[in-house]
């Protein structure tokens, strides 16, 4: 009886054992580590934006991943609050739809301990309408949409400044809100929405902001429709991937990150946007 007992446990161990090693980190974060991708089972399962953050992952699943020992799982949100959520409660192991001055904000405001990982590439928000064809056309007390978090918020406003639209108070930064604009010549009506409900806007006020995700995801074409269009240069809204703090040297997330930032997804990302999308350099 007892040499029987002695080979069940012996055999419930290495079956143990067996299930321990093929078991993949779908949900929280791995574990931290440093270097490539521990094993061809290694799961990362990403949350991001349909366009273009998810096709951009998609083409790194189709063509890059797997011989970098990586088993991508994409998941699409079509918002900038979930992604975080999810992220920060475990279940996603990073998430790629946003640019850092968003992060800091959502973790200042939500309690979160996110963490910027890769830069991967820069949206340049944009202007547009379908009533005007340049923004000298904008109407006294014309009606324009904007995003209304915070960090897009003070970023369209810093392009309508930068276009001589309005003034800010000295010292504004990328937190500015209405209360910061100093100077309105146009008497301009700002009118604060969620980011994804800024295209369909578009119908009902003078103008809109768009990110240029969105943008992209409803067919307009920033390089060529966009009233004005952000500058990209010194500019700080590069998107990227982020992870939960104390992850970011995660042996998968390295190898990620490096995928992210191969001349092969460069490419990509230069021939199916045509400049809508910069890949960060």
């Amino acid at each position: 009886m007892k040499i029987r007992a002695l080979v069940g446990v012996a055999a419930l161990s290495l079956l143990l054992a067996a299930c321990g090693t093929s078991q993949s980190a779908t949900g929280a974060a791995p574990s931290a580590s440093t270097g490539a991708a521990e094993s061809a089972d290694t799961v990362i399962k990403v949350g991001a934006s349909p366009v273009p953050h998810a096709e951009i992952l998609a083409f790194v699943k189709d063509n890059l991943a797997k011989q970098a020992g990586l088993n991508l799982e994409i998941v699409e949100f079509t918002d900038y609050v979930q992604p975080n959520t999810q992220l920060a409660e475990g279940e996603l192991t990073a998430n790629f739809f946003q640019h850092k001055p968003y992060l800091d904000d959502f973790n200042a405001s939500k309690g979160t301990k996110l963490g910027f990982a890769v830069p991967v590439h820069l949206e340049p928000l944009g202007l547009y309408s379908k009533k005007i064809t340049e923004v000298n056309a904008l109407a006294e007390g014309a009606t324009v949409a904007v995003p209304n978090d915070a960090t897009n918020l003070g970023r369209s406003l810093k392009l309508l400044a930068d276009n001589g639209l309005i003034t800010l108070k000295a010292g504004a930064g990328t937190a500015a809100t209405e209360r910061d604009v100093e100077g309105n010549p146009k008497k301009l009506v700002f009118k604060p929405l969620e980011a994804a409900q800024l295209p369909r806007s578009l119908e009902d006020v003078d103008a809109a902001v768009i990110n240029g995700n969105y943008a992209i995801e409803a067919g307009l074409k920033p390089a060529s429709q966009a009233l004005v269009l952000e500058k990209t240069e010194g500019n700080p809204y590069v998107n990227g991937l982020v992870v939960q703090q104390g992850h970011e040297t995660d042996a998968a997330i390295v190898t990620l990150g490096k995928l992210l930032q191969d001349q092969k997804v460069k490419d990509f990302i230069k021939g199916k946007y045509e400049g809508a999308v910069i890949p960060a350099e």
